[in-house]
């Protein structure tokens, strides 16, 4: 099956029965084994992809062990991202890539990827990314949940975990690097048929539980209860080993707080917030900048500041690093109908999202679901990301590009 709609995979199908049968030395085969690993290391990852490509040879080397771990290392330091839009308009569910590290005429092109189970989940939301691996989870019937490489085509199925028939799910993916493990969380919060609840805008779910599934393990865990509110999305930070999301205003707990899951000792605890006011509001959003725990919070006339924490769980050390003016893409200047899906989907305010900082300093930015733009903080301006094959609606999320997988007895 094909993976992406890349020129490449093309060519290297018609040449690659020549080159397995009649194997050669290319060269790369002579130079020393700690050499070869260095170099595959900086490739950008759509180079990686076309080098693994071309030979069984080549194939292993790129696959090995050892060059994949260190790729990953690599590509988490000071270098370009990979980004994956998320489209649900106006086909349904597909996944595009843009790959920031590759050469000038390599990124300039949006990239489609086909994902291998669409026909069993054609209806899915990213719960998020983690070296270079995606999980998704099917978002018409709630029990499906897959971890993915769209740049090795891989996919497993994870294990079906409690459901309830009325229940609103918090998800949350990440690796612990102490203990070498990919965890998967699921807060759930529902209400069972019985008894009469307050009528309120929003549906009350008063009970609540905790899974966690501990990727190659057969079955998920129940840790319990939550006494936190959590707002309804996915958790787009993992920092320090510990996934982060914001807490929803309630009765004994009227302040929105930050809450962190360790996943290590898979305990719930408060992160120091930063005197910005703004987390008491709808308005702001969580990110990762330059490894950092960071809060963006929309002020007045289309302002944005982000806040990051430079010392993580320290208080002190909360500084206002952007403070970024309005702005208005040229790709927000034409009308157009919004899906409902992303409608949904979408936060209150969440007109602009700060995705990450690129390599030249810049900060990469996401406008309604639909425009991508780059920020100078030095100069103070802004450059629209013009890109072929840019789908009309996306949801960006940040992405390590690698060809990891996971290491489960069962595979």
């Amino acid at each position: 099956m094909v993976i992406m709609d890349l020129d490449f995979e093309r060519h290297s199908k018609r040449r690659k029965t020549k080159l397995e049968d009649d194997p050669q030395t290319t060269g790369m085969e002579l130079l020393p084994r700690e050499i070869a690993q260095d170099i595959l290391s900086r490739l950008p990852i759509t180079s990686l992809v076309k080098f693994k490509c071309v030979c069984r040879a080549w194939r292993a080397m790129a696959l090995d062990p050892e060059v994949v771990n260190l790729y990953l290392s690599c590509s988490t330091q000071e270098t370009d991202p990979c980004v994956i839009l998320h489209c649900d308009f106006p086909i349904r569910n597909n996944l595009y890539f843009v790959d920031f590290a590759a050469h000038e005429e390599e990124k300039e092109k949006v990239k489609r990827i086909r994902a291998p189970f669409s026909s069993m989940m054609p209806e899915f939301e990213v719960v998020g990314s983690c070296n270079g691996l995606l999980c998704l989870s099917d978002s018409l019937f709630n029990d499906s949940l897959y971890i993915y490489n769209p740049f090795t085509g891989r996919y497993k199925e994870l294990p079906k975990s409690l459901q309830y028939p009325d229940q609103e799910v918090v998800f949350g993916f990440g690796f612990n690097p102490k203990t070498n493990e990919y965890k998967v969380i699921r807060i759930v919060y529902y209400r069972n048929g019985h008894g009469r609840y307050p009528r309120s805008r929003r549906i009350i779910y008063p009970l609540s539980q905790v899974q966690i599934l501990t990727l190659g393990c057969p079955g998920w865990r129940s840790l319990g209860k939550v006494s936190y509110r959590l707002v309804r999305r996915a958790s787009e930070t993992l920092v320090n080993g510990r996934l982060h999301w914001v807490s929803r205003p309630c009765r004994n707990k009227p302040a929105r707080r930050l809450v962190s899951f360790d996943l290590t000792d898979e305990q719930f605890r408060e992160v120091p917030k930063p005197d910005c006011g703004g987390l008491n509001r709808c308005d702001y959003h969580l990110a990762v900048l330059r490894g950092c725990l960071s809060v963006a919070v929309y002020c007045n006339y289309g302002r944005l500041e982000i806040w990051v924490m430079k010392e993580y769980n320290v208080k002190e050390s909360w500084v206002k690093e952007y403070n970024i003016g309005a702005y208005m893409p040229k790709g927000l200047k034409q009308n157009l109908v919004r899906p409902l899906k992303i409608w949904k989907n979408a936060s209150n305010g969440r007109a602009v999202r700060a995705l990450c900082v690129l390599k030249n300093g810049e900060i990469l930015l996401e406008y309604k679901n639909r425009a991508l733009v780059s920020y100078d903080p030095k100069k103070g301006k802004f450059k629209d990301i013009d890109l072929q094959g840019t789908p009309k609606w996306f949801q960006t999320v940040v992405h390590v590009g690698s060809l990891n997988w996971i290491d489960t007895p069962s595979d």
